[in-house]
């Protein structure tokens, strides 16, 4: 969250310092009120798309993380899965070999053959 905050941060110091350029720009240009008003429509067209494509392109790259970061997930889990069953089967495992030693009477527990 902490690179989308930033990313957020600099997009809006971007947009407010293209702004300002653009009206310091215009305010000491030597220029007609018509040729001013065009070259602020041009420009707030410009500066319009660009912003589009940096939302566009951050919206991907947080698209692109969270798919990344879900794969990661799920092959976590399988992972888990996997090992939690390993673990299971040797626990299961291990029951049996005891429950069985417990029901084997012991050599010196048998009676002596006649």
């Amino acid at each position: 969250m902490s690179d989308r905050d930033e990313f957020g941060a600099f997009l809006v110091g971007f947009i407010v310092g293209g702004l300002t350029g653009a009206v310091v720009a215009l305010l000491f240009a030597p220029q007609s009120g018509e040729e001013t008003r065009a070259l602020i429509k041009d420009k707030s067209i410009e500066l319009r798309d660009k912003a589009q494509q940096s939302t566009e392109e951050a919206l991907a790259r947080a698209e692109a993380t969270a798919q990344e970061a879900r794969a990661r997930a799920d092959e976590l889990a399988k992972q888990l899965r996997e090992r939690s069953k390993e673990v299971y089967d040797d626990v299961r495992e291990r029951g049996k070999t005891a429950v069985e030693s417990l029901r084997k009477p012991k050599k010196s527990d048998e009676a002596p053959a006649a």
